[in-house]
């Protein structure tokens, strides 16, 4: 399979009282011609810095980025037929709508001809073809980010760099601007590195998702394979929220574990990416919604309500192990039918979770 990106060793290191500090720590990733990849992880993790490495505007301390196997790591910006779209929008509030999309067309020295062509194609796939006449200020947010979306494609890149675009929206224009952004990627099948802190953004957009923290990688995989099989807890706690269990690996056998929690053994899957050892101190990860009040004569294991918040559609449930000294609350989401009851705070009970719902990783 081609590789369109490559990262080899990826550094960005800076000195802070008198101390080096890593802002990307020897990051290696490939990416697939027409794949979109997020980058995902908490304010200062290092995936804007990284973001700005591969677009030229920040140089690495070491390692190298490949362009469809050509060497760009020293090119300049302007060189690496890259498209880079700002959280800002970064437009000409001075132009109209059709110069600010044909800016960079004009400075490549295309024909008048060719320019109008490419631009009204370009406001026609991001639907401003009646806009090109208009100013900036004369745009509502969710307008002005797709116009700075059509005035990078119009060059057609090798490469498409978004950094937070959506973040200045409100949050119904986000959700529809994330279909569009999508739609549009896919319809042109360009290559898509995008940096968002959204995990919603991440999951529902994404080909794959690079989950960074202090600068390195702590997973890179689907959004199913990181919601459903987390490397570390930080990936679990990250991606949707998860109930991190503390307890012991008691064995396992055929890709399941018997997990020792509060005296009780509860069967879950062993995680694939970074499985525990055999007596181990280990975590058992289960979502919120995959958690439940057992059936009777079902095995769980018991459960304090320390309280509740009823949602119409579902309850959801903070819960502790009794008599653990658990300072952190679990959270368990119950769906609501008519006619039930709902679980007084203070009370115990039993929960339950099929063992494909939770899945064991090392502590």
């Amino acid at each position: 399979m081609s590789v369109a990106l490559t990262l080899k060793n990826l550094c960005r290191s800076y000195v802070k009282d008198n101390e080096k500090f890593w802002a990307v720590d020897h990051v290696n990733l490939e990416v697939t011609p027409g794949e979109f990849l997020t980058f995902l992880g908490p304010s200062g993790c290092g995936k804007t810095t990284t973001l700005r490495m591969v677009a030229g505007f920040a140089s690495p301390t070491d390692g190298s980025i490949l362009l469809d196997g050509r060497d760009v790591t020293n090119l300049p910006a302007n060189e690496r037929n890259m498209g880079f779209v700002f959280q800002n929008y970064a437009l000409f509030p001075h132009m109209r709508i059709f110069d600010n999309v044909a800016y960079g067309l004009k400075v490549r020295g295309e024909s008048s001809s060719e320019i109008a062509k490419k631009v009204r194609e370009g406001l026609a796939m991001v639907g401003l073809e009646k806009a090109e006449h208009r100013y900036p200020n004369q745009l509502s947010g969710g307008e002005q980010q797709r116009v700075a979306l059509a005035r990078v494609l119009v060059l057609r890149p090798q490469l498409l760099l978004m950094d937070e675009p959506l973040s200045n929206l409100d949050a119904k224009l986000r959700l529809h601007m994330r279909s569009e952004i999508r739609r549009i990627q896919q319809e042109l099948g360009v290559t898509c590195l995008y940096v968002t802190h959204d995990q919603k953004e991440a999951l529902t957009m994404s080909d794959r998702i690079m989950v960074m923290n202090h600068g390195h990688i702590e997973q890179l995989g689907t959004p199913m394979e990181l919601y459903e099989d987390p490397a570390t807890a930080f990936v679990a706690d990250f991606i949707g929220q998860a109930n991190l269990i503390e307890g012991r690996l008691d064995s396992d056998e055929n890709g399941y574990a018997l997990f020792e929690v509060g005296g009780r053994k509860l069967r879950a899957r062993m995680g694939r990416q970074n499985p525990p050892k055999k007596a181990e101190e280990a975590l058992l990860v289960v979502r919120p919604e995959n958690l439940r009040i057992a059936q009777p004569g079902e095995s769980g294991f018991p459960l304090e309500i320390v309280n509740r918040y009823f949602e119409g559609d579902r309850v959801d449930y903070d819960v502790v192990l009794p008599g653990s000294g658990q300072k952190k609350p679990y959270s368990m989401s119950v769906p609501f039918l008519p006619g039930t009851k709902l679980v007084e705070q203070g009370a115990i009970i039993e929960a339950a979770f099929t063992p494909e719902a939770g899945v064991v990783i090392r502590r």
